[in-house]
């Protein structure tokens, strides 16, 4: 990596511009509020890589107490590629981590990253699609069922593997709604179309009534849903509605941790918070 004129540091509001640059350059869905959620929730685990006092390269942390960390929004400007910019602040990341003794880190790799991830130790654990719809605009009946938001912390937990209500409580401030007893379903705006995530559902018949709620509200607009191909559930749920899968990532783990695997449900998990949040 080139060394002169390179500072990594805590990436700040006023970054936001240039990184939201950044993430345009990779026609990425954020919005600058998602990278203030993410500064909020984590100021000490979100880098900036600066290059000749340029915003060249990012990366985030966001911990789940000391069980689980996802890294995302690991992103380099187009014409400092290659430098090994993404490199150096991963590895200020995974440093930031170990100081917090934290058992697991995973990650949502793109095409782009996965080289990278194999080549500091983390392992394919399975595929991420997202699927995209633009939602009908004509008249539907929503699923009655369906009422304000209550979080099953339990259940939640059981479905992710960790606690997660500080991400929760902050994403619940745009849309969520919950079918008692059963699960729970929240939606925010992106930057190109509108996102449905995360959904935590004991049945596909709950999970329906959800996603049918957000694509009512949501008519005529790009939906995007990004599912765990291991709940098949999940995937019958959007092409019996007309989504379209757009994309596969790879769901990448760090291992070598002495602590026991994490016990989480995919069955459970009928729309991921965001690749940026796991």
């Amino acid at each position: 990596m080139e060394t002169g004129d390179v500072l990594i540091r805590p990436l700040r509001p006023e970054d936001l511009p240039a990184a939201m640059r950044l993430k345009e350059a990779a026609g990425w869905n954020q919005t600058e509020q998602d990278w203030m959620n993410l500064l909020e929730l984590q100021p000490d685990g979100c880098f900036a890589l600066e290059y000749a006092g340029s915003l060249a390269s990012t990366a985030t942390v966001i911990c789940y107490g000391r069980e689980l960390a996802w890294i995302g929004m690991v992103l380099t400007a187009p014409e400092y590629r290659g430098r090994g910019f993404a490199r150096a602040v991963m590895e200020r990341s995974l440093e930031c981590l170990r100081e917090r003794g934290v058992a697991w880190i995973k990650l949502d790799a793109t095409d782009m990253g996965w080289p990278l991830y194999r080549k500091l130790g983390f392992e394919d654990e399975g595929p991420v699609e997202r699927w995209a719809l633009q939602a009908p605009a004509g008249p539907a009946r929503a699923a009655e069922v369906v009422s304000g938001f209550s979080l099953d912390e339990a259940l939640d937990r059981e479905a992710f593997g960790a606690d997660r209500r500080a991400v929760l409580r902050r994403l619940a401030r745009w849309e969520a709604v919950s079918v008692p007893g059963c699960g729970y379903a929240m939606g925010r705006p992106g930057s190109k179309a509108f996102y449905f995530g995360p959904c935590v559902c004991r049945t596909a018949e709950g999970a329906r009534a959800l996603l049918l709620h957000f694509l009512i509200r949501h008519a005529g607009e790009l939906i995007f849903w990004d599912v765990l191909p291991a709940n098949r559930e999940a995937l019958r749920l959007a092409e019996q509605f007309g989504f379209q899968r757009r994309r596969r990532l790879v769901r990448m783990v760090l291992p070598g941790s002495p602590a026991p695997p994490l016990r989480n449900n995919d069955q459970l998990i009928y729309g991921i918070a965001g690749f940026e949040y796991g």
